[in-house]
């Protein structure tokens, strides 16, 4: 049985997301006020032009700012929320199968039922996520038909093959920036593991991630949820232990990072 989750509910973080719509809402109006006032307030044409383009840029400055602000802290509260979800769920489940007594033992178990989501929605997601993170790159391909299949390269540590089905993953492989990641016909090489120790080790943590970032409900923020895990590893050969405070352990750097906080582990000091 998987550990039992403590979410602690942030109630400052939806504080922020409301200050955050409300901002938004503000620099949008100032955007069609300032469209609406036009070029004034100036002797000349061409004055009256600079300080028009100048205002009507600072206010879409504001408003990317003031979006990007919104993002950040929505993929918070979905990220609680879907643990809450996930959690309210589970206690549903139990308290039902109490009631039912032994006729809930005699039934036979539902099935998990697999949602499967639009090629064009799952390209969607991905696009969004790609732009998140400027020092990862995401190429998406279908050679299988529907499924798709990402090529992620995070700096130039190392890249990631993951399989996906619809918008879940499936398995992931972790290999060096400078290895081939591609069978001899050119496609991704999904079986071969690293050549390197390191990004063995780092490959079945990634295994590990894949059954902690678990919610049926909401693959979209499972799939935003690692990625982010996954861009820790950005600092991978810098980054030093976060309990014993060295670099090297067995000749390994800190291949764990921490599920809540990214903190960098040996694997023998995340314990």
């Amino acid at each position: 049985m998987a550990d039992v989750i403590n979410v602690s509910v942030n109630l400052e973080a939806f504080s922020q997301a409301i200050s955050a719509i409300q901002a938004l809402r503000s620099s949008v109006s100032r955007v069609f006020d300032c469209l609406k006032d036009g070029m004034r307030n100036k002797e000349t044409l061409e004055g009256r032009e600079k300080a028009f383009i100048a205002h009507f840029q600072d206010n879409l400055h504001s408003v990317n700012r003031d979006l990007n602000e919104l993002e950040r802290l929505s993929n918070l509260l979905q990220y609680h929320a879907g643990l809450a979800s996930g959690l309210l769920n589970q206690q549903s489940l139990k308290r039902s199968a109490n009631q039912m007594g032994v006729s809930a033992k005699r039934r036979p178990k539902a099935q998990p039922t697999t949602l499967v989501l639009p090629p064009q929605y799952v390209d969607d997601v991905i696009s969004r996520i790609d732009r998140m993170f400027p020092e990862m790159s995401i190429h998406l391909s279908r050679p299988n038909g529907t499924s798709a299949m990402l090529l992620v390269t995070l700096g130039k540590v190392l890249k990631v093959i993951v399989v996906m089905r619809s918008l879940f993953i499936d398995r992931t492989i972790v290999k060096g920036y400078n290895e081939n990641v591609y069978t001899e016909d050119g496609k991704l090489d999904i079986w071969s593991k690293s050549n390197y120790q390191v990004f063995q080790k780092v490959t079945d943590h990634a295994t590990t991630a894949l059954l902690h970032y678990q919610l049926p409900q909401m693959p979209d923020v499972v799939v935003r949820s690692f990625m982010t895990w996954l861009r820790s590893y950005i600092k991978l050969f810098q980054a030093p232990c976060q309990r014993c405070g060295k670099f090297l352990q067995d000749g390994l750097p800190p291949t764990w990072r921490d599920f809540r906080t990214l903190e960098a582990f040996h694997d023998t000091c995340r314990q």
